[in-house]
């Protein structure tokens, strides 16, 4: 059994997201994304589809040039290859739910490249 926190030794950067692998299993990956209010991650897709659950507070996602407010709670599923992005509403913490084969760099470089 592996366990992890999405609350635990959270940390925020001021420049871009803070991304974190929590769990790493056989079948895929959980990472959590650290959003300060108004940090954006720019308009990307992922080579497989993907699950979003907002944790805590508030994020403008945009998907396809429509604009949906997802707040904490909510989940929203993405096929491969929809371009997508995130801006911050307020301090906001995203659960990432990711395919084995995807790779926690991509979004790391996603959210660096966003600054």
């Amino acid at each position: 059994m592996k366990t992890a926190s999405l609350t635990n030794d959270l940390e925020y950067n001021e420049k871009h997201p803070v991304i974190n692998v929590l769990l790493d299993t056989d079948t895929g990956k959980e990472i959590r994304i650290a959003f300060k209010k108004g940090q954006v991650m720019k308009k990307h897709h992922t080579p497989f589809p993907i699950v979003v659950e907002i944790f805590e507070g508030s994020i403008d996602f945009g998907v396809n040039g429509e604009v949906y407010t997802v707040n904490k709670g909510d989940l929203l599923a993405l096929e491969a290859s929809v371009s997508h992005d995130l801006t911050a509403l307020k301090d906001s913490i995203v659960r990432l739910s990711l395919n084995k084969a995807d790779t926690a760099k991509r979004v790391e470089d996603v959210a660096k490249s966003s600054s």
